[in-house]
């Protein structure tokens, strides 16, 4: 479906709230990309979001997710497709959510994923292997396991402080 950024981020609301879709792009380190594109928030998107490379929609993503500041956010490969700014961009929103009390839920492949985290579950073949404090379960040996791979499945839960 073609749609603008402020329509994707807003979750197609029939009346949303400009300020909150601006709150979530800045959460998600991507307004001031947004803001530099042809026509800003408002700019059409395109079948499939085609006028953004994969990680600027990714980012478009992690905003749509944080529109409204919901208390429990679940990311899956939230950072597949982005770049050293893109990731420093969610360790931050990843940081933001805690800072307010939510709570994410990241399950992700790349070890990157794990800077903003405080617990980590190994899964493997459908059974936790390995659950508790980060720096635990990857001293305890499961650190080599956290490349890409089709069979490691890691969810890392981050708790209000």
């Amino acid at each position: 479906m073609d749609a603008t950024i402020e329509e994707n981020i807003s979750r197609f609301e029939p009346a949303p709230d400009y300020q909150k879709v601006i709150d979530a792009a800045k959460a998600a380190g991507v307004h001031d990309m947004i803001v530099k594109l042809p026509e800003g928030y408002r700019t059409q998107l395109g079948s499939q979001g085609a006028s953004l490379s994969a990680g600027q929609r990714q980012r478009v993503a992690l905003a749509r997710a944080l529109y409204g500041d919901p208390f429990v956010v679940i990311l899956d490969e939230p950072n597949s497709n982005l770049d050293g700014e893109g990731e420093a961009a969610l360790t931050q929103a990843i940081e933001g959510i805690r800072a307010r009390g939510g709570i994410t839920i990241v399950i992700a492949h790349r070890p990157s994923a794990l800077v903003a985290v405080d617990l980590v579950a190994i899964v493997q073949n459908g059974r936790i292997v390995s659950f508790g404090n980060k720096q635990d379960v990857l001293s305890a040996g499961f650190q080599s396991q956290l490349r890409p791979a089709p069979e490691v499945v890691k969810a890392q839960v981050r708790r209000p402080a």
